[in-house]
Protein backbone atom coordinates (compact mmCIF):
# COMPACT_ATOMS: atom_id res chain seq x y z
CA UNK A 1 0.00 0.00 0.00
CA UNK A 2 1.45 3.33 -1.09
CA UNK A 3 -0.10 6.68 -0.25
CA UNK A 4 2.14 8.59 -2.65
CA UNK A 5 0.99 9.11 -6.21
CA UNK A 6 3.37 8.01 -8.98
CA UNK A 7 6.00 10.54 -10.00
CA UNK A 8 4.42 10.75 -13.46
CA UNK A 9 1.08 11.80 -12.01
CA UNK A 10 2.69 14.35 -9.71
CA UNK A 11 4.39 15.88 -12.75
CA UNK A 12 1.10 15.75 -14.66
CA UNK A 13 -0.62 17.59 -11.82
CA UNK A 14 2.07 20.28 -11.74
CA UNK A 15 1.94 20.87 -15.47
CA UNK A 16 -1.88 20.92 -15.56
CA UNK A 17 -2.03 23.40 -12.68
CA UNK A 18 0.50 25.68 -14.36
CA UNK A 19 -1.46 25.64 -17.63
CA UNK A 20 -4.79 26.43 -15.97
CA UNK A 21 -3.18 29.08 -13.77
CA UNK A 22 -1.92 30.87 -16.87
CA UNK A 23 -5.60 31.46 -17.66
CA UNK A 24 -6.92 31.65 -14.09
CA UNK A 25 -10.26 32.30 -12.45
CA UNK A 26 -10.63 35.81 -13.87
CA UNK A 27 -10.50 34.39 -17.41
CA UNK A 28 -13.03 31.71 -16.44
CA UNK A 29 -15.46 34.22 -14.95
CA UNK A 30 -15.06 36.68 -17.80
CA UNK A 31 -16.00 33.99 -20.30
CA UNK A 32 -18.88 32.73 -18.18
CA UNK A 33 -20.39 36.13 -17.51
CA UNK A 34 -20.15 37.22 -21.13
CA UNK A 35 -21.78 34.05 -22.42
CA UNK A 36 -18.46 32.91 -23.87
CA UNK A 37 -16.69 29.58 -23.69
CA UNK A 38 -13.34 28.50 -22.30
CA UNK A 39 -12.23 27.37 -25.76
CA UNK A 40 -8.72 28.79 -25.47
CA UNK A 41 -7.97 26.69 -22.38
CA UNK A 42 -9.78 23.65 -23.79
CA UNK A 43 -7.90 23.82 -27.10
CA UNK A 44 -4.52 24.23 -25.44
CA UNK A 45 -5.25 21.39 -23.01
CA UNK A 46 -6.18 19.18 -25.95
CA UNK A 47 -3.10 20.15 -27.94
CA UNK A 48 -0.87 19.25 -25.00
CA UNK A 49 -2.61 15.91 -24.47
CA UNK A 50 -4.30 16.58 -21.14
CA UNK A 51 -7.85 15.87 -22.30
CA UNK A 52 -7.14 12.36 -23.52
CA UNK A 53 -4.75 10.98 -20.92
CA UNK A 54 -7.21 8.18 -20.11
CA UNK A 55 -7.79 7.05 -23.71
CA UNK A 56 -5.84 4.35 -25.59
CA UNK A 57 -2.61 5.43 -27.22
CA UNK A 58 -3.54 3.82 -30.55
CA UNK A 59 -6.39 6.33 -30.84
CA UNK A 60 -4.42 9.40 -29.86
CA UNK A 61 -4.77 9.17 -26.08
CA UNK A 62 -2.20 8.97 -23.32
CA UNK A 63 -2.81 5.34 -22.44
CA UNK A 64 -3.23 6.11 -18.72
CA UNK A 65 -6.35 5.79 -16.56
CA UNK A 66 -9.30 7.68 -15.20
CA UNK A 67 -7.29 8.53 -12.08
CA UNK A 68 -4.90 10.55 -14.23
CA UNK A 69 -7.69 12.38 -16.06
CA UNK A 70 -9.30 13.09 -12.69
CA UNK A 71 -6.00 14.56 -11.47
CA UNK A 72 -5.95 16.94 -14.45
CA UNK A 73 -9.51 18.12 -13.78
CA UNK A 74 -8.78 18.60 -10.08
CA UNK A 75 -5.76 20.76 -10.89
CA UNK A 76 -7.69 22.84 -13.41
CA UNK A 77 -10.41 23.45 -10.81
CA UNK A 78 -7.83 24.22 -8.11
CA UNK A 79 -6.42 26.89 -10.43
CA UNK A 80 -9.90 28.41 -10.71
CA UNK A 81 -10.70 27.16 -14.21
CA UNK A 82 -12.68 23.91 -14.03
CA UNK A 83 -13.71 22.34 -17.33
CA UNK A 84 -17.05 20.59 -16.82
CA UNK A 85 -17.00 18.96 -20.25
CA UNK A 86 -13.97 16.91 -19.19
CA UNK A 87 -16.44 14.93 -17.09
CA UNK A 88 -18.58 13.98 -20.06
CA UNK A 89 -16.49 14.01 -23.24
CA UNK A 90 -13.28 12.07 -22.43
CA UNK A 91 -14.39 10.51 -19.12
CA UNK A 92 -17.88 9.17 -19.87
CA UNK A 93 -18.14 9.07 -23.65
CA UNK A 94 -14.48 8.36 -24.33
CA UNK A 95 -14.42 5.56 -21.76
CA UNK A 96 -17.60 3.89 -23.04
CA UNK A 97 -16.47 4.01 -26.67
CA UNK A 98 -12.94 2.82 -25.90
CA UNK A 99 -14.26 -0.12 -23.86
CA UNK A 100 -17.29 -1.14 -25.89
CA UNK A 101 -17.29 0.67 -29.22
CA UNK A 102 -16.64 -0.96 -32.57
CA UNK A 103 -13.28 -0.45 -34.24
CA UNK A 104 -14.94 1.97 -36.63
CA UNK A 105 -16.43 3.99 -33.76
CA UNK A 106 -13.09 4.14 -31.98
CA UNK A 107 -11.24 5.34 -35.06
CA UNK A 108 -13.91 7.91 -35.87
CA UNK A 109 -14.50 9.45 -32.44
CA UNK A 110 -11.61 8.82 -30.04
CA UNK A 111 -8.80 10.82 -31.72
CA UNK A 112 -10.93 13.97 -31.73
CA UNK A 113 -12.12 13.43 -28.16
CA UNK A 114 -8.50 12.90 -27.11
CA UNK A 115 -7.14 16.10 -28.64
CA UNK A 116 -10.24 18.18 -27.87
CA UNK A 117 -11.22 18.89 -31.46
CA UNK A 118 -14.35 16.78 -30.94
CA UNK A 119 -16.72 17.15 -28.01
CA UNK A 120 -19.29 14.53 -27.14
CA UNK A 121 -21.78 14.98 -24.31
CA UNK A 122 -23.93 12.50 -22.41
CA UNK A 123 -27.73 12.36 -22.16
CA UNK A 124 -29.47 10.14 -19.62
CA UNK A 125 -31.77 12.35 -17.46
CA UNK A 126 -35.40 12.77 -18.53
CA UNK A 127 -38.25 14.94 -17.21
CA UNK A 128 -39.91 11.92 -15.58
CA UNK A 129 -36.81 9.79 -15.08
CA UNK A 130 -34.17 11.52 -12.99
CA UNK A 131 -32.61 9.15 -10.48
CA UNK A 132 -34.85 6.31 -11.65
CA UNK A 133 -33.13 5.37 -14.93
CA UNK A 134 -35.47 2.36 -15.25
CA UNK A 135 -38.22 4.83 -16.22
CA UNK A 136 -36.40 6.16 -19.28
CA UNK A 137 -38.85 6.51 -22.15
CA UNK A 138 -36.50 7.52 -24.97
CA UNK A 139 -36.81 4.57 -27.34
CA UNK A 140 -35.08 3.29 -30.44
CA UNK A 141 -36.89 1.15 -32.98
CA UNK A 142 -35.46 -0.74 -35.92
CA UNK A 143 -36.36 0.47 -39.39
CA UNK A 144 -34.66 -1.86 -41.81
CA UNK A 145 -30.94 -1.37 -41.30
CA UNK A 146 -31.50 1.89 -39.42
CA UNK A 147 -32.63 2.95 -35.97
CA UNK A 148 -35.30 5.57 -35.30
CA UNK A 149 -34.89 7.43 -32.01
CA UNK A 150 -37.62 9.34 -30.14
CA UNK A 151 -37.62 10.94 -26.70
CA UNK A 152 -36.73 13.90 -24.53
CA UNK A 153 -33.83 14.66 -22.20
CA UNK A 154 -33.22 17.45 -19.68
CA UNK A 155 -30.25 19.05 -17.95
CA UNK A 156 -27.77 17.96 -20.57
CA UNK A 157 -24.51 19.92 -20.31
CA UNK A 158 -22.75 21.58 -23.21
CA UNK A 159 -24.92 20.47 -26.13
CA UNK A 160 -24.27 23.79 -27.88
CA UNK A 161 -20.55 22.94 -27.93
CA UNK A 162 -20.90 19.29 -28.87
CA UNK A 163 -20.46 17.44 -32.14
CA UNK A 164 -22.48 14.47 -30.88
CA UNK A 165 -24.45 13.21 -27.90
CA UNK A 166 -24.20 9.75 -26.36
CA UNK A 167 -27.89 9.09 -25.71
CA UNK A 168 -29.16 6.48 -23.26
CA UNK A 169 -32.32 4.98 -24.73
CA UNK A 170 -34.23 1.71 -24.71
CA UNK A 171 -34.88 -0.93 -27.34
CA UNK A 172 -37.41 -3.73 -27.39
CA UNK A 173 -36.15 -7.22 -26.64
CA UNK A 174 -37.35 -9.43 -29.49
CA UNK A 175 -37.68 -12.44 -27.16
CA UNK A 176 -39.53 -10.88 -24.23
CA UNK A 177 -41.02 -7.70 -25.66
CA UNK A 178 -39.57 -5.78 -22.69
CA UNK A 179 -37.52 -2.64 -23.07
CA UNK A 180 -33.79 -2.74 -22.33
CA UNK A 181 -31.14 0.02 -22.24
CA UNK A 182 -29.11 0.88 -25.33
CA UNK A 183 -26.58 3.63 -26.09
CA UNK A 184 -26.52 5.58 -29.34
CA UNK A 185 -24.17 8.21 -30.75
CA UNK A 186 -26.33 11.02 -32.15
CA UNK A 187 -24.65 13.82 -34.14
CA UNK A 188 -26.05 17.18 -33.03
CA UNK A 189 -26.80 18.17 -36.64
CA UNK A 190 -29.11 15.17 -37.16
CA UNK A 191 -32.56 16.04 -38.62
CA UNK A 192 -35.15 15.83 -35.86
CA UNK A 193 -32.64 16.60 -33.10
CA UNK A 194 -33.25 19.92 -31.32
CA UNK A 195 -32.06 21.50 -28.10
CA UNK A 196 -33.14 24.47 -26.02
CA UNK A 197 -31.22 26.19 -23.27
CA UNK A 198 -32.49 25.96 -19.70
CA UNK A 199 -31.99 29.27 -17.91
CA UNK A 200 -29.97 28.68 -14.75
CA UNK A 201 -28.84 30.89 -11.87
CA UNK A 202 -25.32 29.51 -12.23
CA UNK A 203 -22.35 31.45 -13.55
CA UNK A 204 -20.72 28.91 -15.82
CA UNK A 205 -19.49 28.80 -19.41
CA UNK A 206 -21.17 25.41 -19.81
CA UNK A 207 -24.92 25.72 -20.32
CA UNK A 208 -27.75 23.25 -19.63
CA UNK A 209 -30.22 22.09 -22.26
CA UNK A 210 -33.41 20.19 -22.93
CA UNK A 211 -33.21 17.80 -25.88
CA UNK A 212 -36.07 17.00 -28.24
CA UNK A 213 -35.51 13.86 -30.30
CA UNK A 214 -38.21 13.34 -32.91
CA UNK A 215 -37.86 10.52 -35.44
CA UNK A 216 -34.09 10.84 -35.61
CA UNK A 217 -32.84 8.27 -38.12
CA UNK A 218 -29.51 6.72 -37.25
CA UNK A 219 -27.36 4.19 -39.11
CA UNK A 220 -26.82 0.77 -37.58
CA UNK A 221 -23.30 1.76 -36.51
CA UNK A 222 -24.70 4.48 -34.22
CA UNK A 223 -25.42 1.76 -31.64
CA UNK A 224 -22.53 1.51 -29.20
CA UNK A 225 -21.30 -1.99 -28.50
CA UNK A 226 -23.60 -4.92 -27.89
CA UNK A 227 -27.32 -4.22 -27.77
CA UNK A 228 -27.62 -6.81 -25.00
CA UNK A 229 -24.84 -5.43 -22.80
CA UNK A 230 -25.91 -1.83 -22.36
CA UNK A 231 -26.26 -2.03 -18.57
CA UNK A 232 -22.57 -2.91 -18.23
CA UNK A 233 -21.69 -0.23 -20.77
CA UNK A 234 -23.77 2.37 -18.94
CA UNK A 235 -22.14 1.74 -15.58
CA UNK A 236 -18.72 1.73 -17.22
CA UNK A 237 -19.42 5.40 -17.90
CA UNK A 238 -21.18 6.30 -14.65
CA UNK A 239 -18.32 5.30 -12.33
CA UNK A 240 -15.86 7.62 -14.15
CA UNK A 241 -18.55 10.31 -14.02
CA UNK A 242 -18.66 10.08 -10.22
CA UNK A 243 -14.86 10.04 -9.92
CA UNK A 244 -14.57 13.08 -12.16
CA UNK A 245 -17.41 14.82 -10.32
CA UNK A 246 -15.51 14.25 -7.08
CA UNK A 247 -12.33 15.70 -8.60
CA UNK A 248 -14.25 18.73 -9.86
CA UNK A 249 -15.47 19.38 -6.30
CA UNK A 250 -12.05 18.70 -4.78
CA UNK A 251 -10.39 21.24 -7.03
CA UNK A 252 -12.90 23.95 -6.20
CA UNK A 253 -12.51 23.12 -2.48
CA UNK A 254 -8.75 23.56 -2.79
CA UNK A 255 -9.18 26.86 -4.62
CA UNK A 256 -11.54 28.20 -1.96
CA UNK A 257 -9.44 26.95 0.95
CA UNK A 258 -6.31 28.58 -0.48
CA UNK A 259 -8.19 31.87 -0.86
CA UNK A 260 -9.47 31.65 2.72
CA UNK A 261 -6.10 30.76 4.20
CA UNK A 262 -4.22 33.48 2.33
CA UNK A 263 -6.77 36.11 3.28
CA UNK A 264 -6.65 35.02 6.94
CA UNK A 265 -2.88 35.44 6.95
CA UNK A 266 -2.96 38.87 5.35
CA UNK A 267 -6.04 40.52 6.86
CA UNK A 268 -5.22 42.36 10.10
CA UNK A 269 -7.74 43.33 12.76
CA UNK A 270 -6.78 44.67 16.21
CA UNK A 271 -3.10 44.53 15.29
CA UNK A 272 -2.88 40.84 14.36
CA UNK A 273 -3.74 38.63 11.37
CA UNK A 274 -7.22 37.16 11.72
CA UNK A 275 -5.61 33.72 11.29
CA UNK A 276 -4.46 34.00 14.90
CA UNK A 277 -8.07 33.59 16.03
CA UNK A 278 -9.15 30.01 16.53
CA UNK A 279 -12.68 30.92 15.48
CA UNK A 280 -11.29 31.18 11.94
CA UNK A 281 -8.24 28.92 12.12
CA UNK A 282 -10.09 25.85 13.38
CA UNK A 283 -12.83 25.82 10.69
CA UNK A 284 -10.17 26.20 7.98
CA UNK A 285 -8.19 23.34 9.54
CA UNK A 286 -11.34 21.19 9.62
CA UNK A 287 -11.86 21.83 5.90
CA UNK A 288 -8.28 20.73 5.25
CA UNK A 289 -8.92 17.45 7.06
CA UNK A 290 -12.15 16.81 5.14
CA UNK A 291 -10.39 17.65 1.89
CA UNK A 292 -7.58 15.15 2.46
CA UNK A 293 -10.07 12.40 3.39
CA UNK A 294 -12.19 13.03 0.30
CA UNK A 295 -9.10 13.10 -1.90
CA UNK A 296 -7.96 9.72 -0.58
CA UNK A 297 -11.32 8.16 -1.37
CA UNK A 298 -11.28 9.67 -4.85
CA UNK A 299 -7.82 8.26 -5.49
CA UNK A 300 -8.99 4.87 -4.20
CA UNK A 301 -11.97 4.94 -6.55
CA UNK A 302 -9.75 5.81 -9.51
CA UNK A 303 -7.28 3.07 -8.63
CA UNK A 304 -10.01 0.44 -8.32
CA UNK A 305 -11.60 1.47 -11.60
CA UNK A 306 -8.32 1.48 -13.49
CA UNK A 307 -7.50 -1.98 -12.12
CA UNK A 308 -10.72 -3.33 -13.63
CA UNK A 309 -12.58 -3.79 -10.33
CA UNK A 310 -15.84 -2.21 -11.47
CA UNK A 311 -17.89 -3.54 -8.55
CA UNK A 312 -15.78 -2.10 -5.74
CA UNK A 313 -15.03 1.00 -7.78
CA UNK A 314 -18.77 1.73 -7.73
CA UNK A 315 -18.86 1.88 -3.94
CA UNK A 316 -15.71 3.99 -3.71
CA UNK A 317 -16.80 6.34 -6.51
CA UNK A 318 -20.12 7.04 -4.82
CA UNK A 319 -18.44 7.66 -1.48
CA UNK A 320 -15.84 9.91 -3.10
CA UNK A 321 -18.46 11.94 -4.90
CA UNK A 322 -20.41 12.38 -1.65
CA UNK A 323 -17.39 13.38 0.44
CA UNK A 324 -15.97 15.76 -2.17
CA UNK A 325 -19.29 17.55 -2.66
CA UNK A 326 -19.60 18.08 1.09
CA UNK A 327 -16.09 19.45 1.56
CA UNK A 328 -16.49 21.77 -1.42
CA UNK A 329 -19.56 23.32 0.18
CA UNK A 330 -17.78 23.64 3.53
CA UNK A 331 -14.65 25.10 1.93
CA UNK A 332 -16.46 27.78 -0.05
CA UNK A 333 -18.71 28.67 2.88
CA UNK A 334 -15.75 29.04 5.24
CA UNK A 335 -13.72 31.00 2.70
CA UNK A 336 -16.62 33.43 2.30
CA UNK A 337 -17.00 33.67 6.09
CA UNK A 338 -13.28 34.34 6.49
CA UNK A 339 -13.46 37.17 3.99
CA UNK A 340 -16.51 38.70 5.64
CA UNK A 341 -18.30 41.09 3.27
CA UNK A 342 -15.45 40.74 0.80
CA UNK A 343 -16.43 37.09 0.35
CA UNK A 344 -19.32 38.14 -1.86
CA UNK A 345 -17.49 40.93 -3.67
CA UNK A 346 -16.73 40.08 -7.30
CA UNK A 347 -13.10 41.13 -6.80
CA UNK A 348 -12.40 38.15 -4.57
CA UNK A 349 -13.74 35.41 -6.84
CA UNK A 350 -15.72 33.41 -4.28
CA UNK A 351 -19.37 34.42 -4.59
CA UNK A 352 -20.06 32.57 -7.83
CA UNK A 353 -18.72 29.36 -6.30
CA UNK A 354 -21.57 29.18 -3.76
CA UNK A 355 -24.02 27.90 -6.37
CA UNK A 356 -21.38 25.89 -8.22
CA UNK A 357 -20.49 23.72 -5.23
CA UNK A 358 -24.12 23.33 -4.21
CA UNK A 359 -24.64 21.59 -7.53
CA UNK A 360 -22.26 18.85 -6.36
CA UNK A 361 -24.88 17.58 -3.92
CA UNK A 362 -27.33 17.14 -6.79
CA UNK A 363 -25.31 16.05 -9.80
CA UNK A 364 -24.30 13.72 -11.29
CA UNK A 365 -26.21 11.80 -8.63
CA UNK A 366 -27.93 13.20 -5.55
CA UNK A 367 -26.47 12.70 -2.09
CA UNK A 368 -29.67 10.86 -1.13
CA UNK A 369 -29.17 8.28 -3.89
CA UNK A 370 -25.56 7.85 -2.78
CA UNK A 371 -26.79 7.19 0.76
CA UNK A 372 -29.33 4.72 -0.64
CA UNK A 373 -26.52 2.93 -2.46
CA UNK A 374 -24.30 2.76 0.62
CA UNK A 375 -27.17 1.66 2.84
CA UNK A 376 -28.19 -1.13 0.50
CA UNK A 377 -24.88 -2.33 -0.96
CA UNK A 378 -22.34 -1.47 1.73
CA UNK A 379 -24.43 -2.03 4.85
CA UNK A 380 -26.84 -4.68 3.56
CA UNK A 381 -29.92 -2.69 4.60
CA UNK A 382 -33.29 -3.32 2.91
CA UNK A 383 -33.86 -1.36 -0.25
CA UNK A 384 -35.77 1.80 0.62
CA UNK A 385 -37.02 2.94 -2.77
Amino acid sequence: MNFHEPVERAELRKAAFELASSFGHEYYLKQARSGGKTNELWDEAGRLGYLGVNLPEEYGGGGAGIADLAAVLEEFAAAGAPLLLMVVSPAICGTVISRFGTESQKKHWLPGIADGTTKMVFAITEPDAGSNSHKITTTAQRDGSEWVLNGRKVYISGVDEADAVLVVSRTEDAKTGKLKPALFIVPTDSPGFEYRQIEMDLVSPEKQFSLFIDDVHLPAEALVGDEDAAIAQLFAGLNPERIMGASFSLGIARYALDKGVNYAKERQVWGAPIATHQGLAHPLAAVKIELELAKLMTQKAGSLYDSGDDFNAGEAANMAKYAAAEVAIHAVDQAVQTHGGNGLASEYGLGTLVGAVRLGRIAPVSREMVLNFVGQHSLGLPKSY
